[in-house]
C-alpha cells in the first residue's frame, strides 16, 4: 500500500488539447476542512494506505489545500441535453479532476473532486457543494457497487463550516473525492459535434478507445463499433437499474457515463412501494425521467451520442449501432428477473408469470425489495402456505392464485428449494439505501455533526445481500414520512 505522495499519476486527460478542459487548482474552504467519512474499500482501488486518512495531511490534500503530487488539476469541458434542451456549455461547473492514479494491477482511475470551487464553466454557480448531497452520492455509489452495477464510487467527504446558499437555506460546504474509470460522459462527444470541432471529436473518441476499448484501436469501422459497444454496456447499466428498482432521476446526457457507469448521484431513489411511474426529482414536473421511463431515456439519450459521432461514420452505421439497444436491453432484463425469480431458465410463460407479480405488487402499494426477498421463502410443494409472500399483500386471494402458478414453475425444473433460496438471496438484496436512511444519516451529520450513520451505512451497503440480524431495523418498511421526502437538483 502507498502513502498519498506515492501515489502513481498518469494524467491522460489533461495532455489532451486546451480545447477540452481548463487548468485550474482547487479553491480550498474559507473555514477549516475536517474529515468526514472515509472508504478504505475506495481507497484500495487506488493502493491508498487506509492509514493515511489519520494523517492531517490528508483532509489537505483532499480539500484543495495541497495539491497531490504528480496531480494534474483540469475541469473537464462538455455539453449535453438537459431533460431533453441542448445546453451548448457545461463543464465540470464545480468540479475537478485531480489527475488519474494507476494502481498495481494496471488499472487507472480518476480522482475527482467535487465542490472544488468555481471554474470557468461554473456560470452563476457558486462552485461548490454541500454536506448533504456528498452524503447521497457517497453512499449511493457504494450502495450501487454493492448491487453489482458499474457506478463511481466515493473516496472520502471533507466538510468545512464554510456556509453555502442553497434552495433549502444556508447549508455547510463539503467536498467529495470521487473515483471512476473516466468522466467521459456522452456530452463530451455533443459539446465538439455541435462546435463543429470534428477533428476534437475524433480524437476524444481515439482517446476513449485507446483508454478503455483498445481492441478497437486501428479498424476502420471502429467509430461505429465504437458506438455499438457504448450502446451495449448503457442497455446492461439500464437493465440493471430496472431489476434493481433504482431511479436516477436526472438522466441528462451529461449524466450518461462513455463507459456504461452510473455517475452524477442527484434526486436518486430506490423504490418503496412498486410505482413504476415513480417520480424520484421533485424538479422533473413532467416526469421525464420517472422510473419506467428511463429504458427510453437510455434511447433517447444514445441517439444524442450517435448524432455526435455522425462525423466519424456513416447514417447506416450509426443506425445499426442503435438497433442494438433493444435486443441488449431485454435479454439482459430478463435474465436479471429470471434470476430474481428464482427460475434457472426463461420459458416464453414465464413473461405473463412476472407481469402478473409486478401488476399485483402495483395494485397492493407492495415493497419492491421485500417483495423479491420474499420470494426464495416460497416452497414448491403445493400444500406450503405462502408466507412470508402472503403478508405483503391486502389481496390475499390474488396472491394465493399467482403463488400456485409460482409453485407449479419451480416444480417444473424439479430442483431443491434450499438451493434455490440460496440463489435467489445472492440477487435480491436484503438492503438498500432507501431515502430515509440516507435522510437519517444527513440529519445527525449536518444537525450534531454526527457521522456514524454515514459509516454504518457504507459497511451495510457494501454486501447488500447478506443476512445480518444486528441490522434487522435497515431492512424495515419505511415510515409514512420516509416515503414523502423531496428530492431537488440542488446540491
Amino acid at each position: 500500500m502507498r502513502k498519498i505522495e506515492e501515489l502513481q499519476f498518469h494524467n491522460t486527460y489533461a495532455g489532451l488539447p486546451e480545447d477540452f478542459h481548463s487548468r485550474l487548482a482547487p479553491t480550498p474552504f474559507s473555514q477549516p476542512p475536517y474529515l468526514v467519512s472515509f472508504n478504505a474499500a475506495a481507497a484500495a482501488l487506488i493502493d491508498l494506505d487506509p492509514n493515511e486518512a489519520a494523517r492531517p495531511e490528508f483532509v489537505d490534500y483532499f480539500s484543495g489545500r495541497r495539491l497531490l503530487p504528480g496531480s494534474d488539476p483540469v475541469a473537464m469541458l462538455y455539453s449535453g441535453h438537459q431533460f431533453g434542451h441542448y445546453v451548448p456549455r457545461l463543464g465540470d461547473g464545480r468540479a475537478i479532476l485531480l489527475g488519474e492514479v494507476r494502481n498495481r494491477q494496471g488499472e487507472k482511475w480518476d480522482l475527482h473532486l467535487k465542490g472544488a470551487g468555481q471554474t470557468p464553466y461554473s456560470r452563476d454557480g457558486d462552485g461548490r457543494a454541500v454536506l448533504r448531497s456528498t452524503i447521497r452520492e457517497y453512499l449511493c455509489g457504494e450502495a450501487m457497487h454493492g448491487l453489482g452495477i458499474p457506478t463511481t464510487r466515493g473516496l472520502c467527504i471533507v466538510g468545512s463550516d464554510e456556509e453555502v446558499l442553497r434552495e433549502e437555506g444556508v447549508e455547510t460546504g463539503a467536498m467529495l473525492v470521487r473515483l471512476a474509470s473516466t468522466h467521459v460522459r456522452f456530452g463530451s462527444f455533443e459539446v465538439f459535434y455541435y462546435r463543429r470541432q470534428y477533428e476534437h471529436l475524433a480524437r476524444l473518441a481515439d482517446y476513449v478507445m485507446a483508454e478503455h476499448f483498445p481492441h478497437l484501436t486501428g479498424a476502420g469501422d471502429r467509430y461505429a463499433r465504437f458506438l455499438t459497444e457504448v450502446v451495449v454496456r448503457t442497455a446492461h447499466l439500464m437493465a440493471k437499474w430496472q431489476a434493481v428498482g433504482f431511479a436516477h432521476g436526472v438522466m441528462n446526457t451529461d449524466n450518461m457515463s462513455i463507459l456504461g457507469a452510473t455517475m452524477d448521484y442527484g434526486p436518486f431513489g430506490f423504490l418503496d412501494d412498486y410505482n413504476p411511474g415513480f417520480i424520484c426529482n421533485h424538479s422533473d414536473h413532467g416526469g421525464r425521467y420517472a422510473f419506467h421511463r428511463q429504458p427510453d431515456i437510455g434511447h433517447w439519450n444514445l441517439h444524442a451520442l450517435a448524432q455526435a459521432l455522425l462525423p466519424l461514420m456513416t447514417e447506416e452505421q450509426a443506425k445499426e449501432a442503435l438497433a442494438a439497444y433493444e435486443p441488449a436491453l431485454v435479454a439482459h432484463y430478463t435474465d436479471l428477473m429470471r434470476q430474481k425469480l428464482g427460475l434457472e431458465e426463461w420459458r416464453p410463460e414465464d413473461g405473463d408469470l412476472l407481469t402478473g407479480l409486478l401488476e399485483m405488487m402495483q395494485a397492493d402499494h407492495a415493497d419492491y425489495t421485500r417483495t423479491f426477498r420474499s420470494l426464495g421463502g416460497v416452497q414448491s410443494d403445493p400444500s406450503s402456505a405462502s408466507e412470508p409472500l402472503r403478508d405483503l399483500f391486502l389481496n390475499r386471494t390474488a396472491c394465493d392464485a399467482w403463488a400456485v402458478r409460482y409453485r407449479e414453475r419451480l416444480r417444473s425444473e424439479g430442483g431443491r428449494d434450499a438451493e434455490r433460496e440460496q440463489r435467489m438471496a445472492r440477487v435480491n438484496p436484503k438492503y438498500v439505501l432507501r431515502n430515509y436512511l440516507v435522510q437519517v444519516a444527513i440529519a445527525q451529520a449536518t444537525e450534531k455533526r454526527d457521522f456514524t450513520e454515514i459509516n454504518r451505512l457504507l459497511e451495510l451497503l457494501r454486501d447488500p445481500f447478506a443476512e445480518r440480524p444486528d441490522m434487522e431495523k435497515y431492512a424495515a418498511l419505511p415510515p409514512d414520512w420516509g416515503k414523502r421526502i423531496v428530492v431537488s437538483c440542488s446540491s
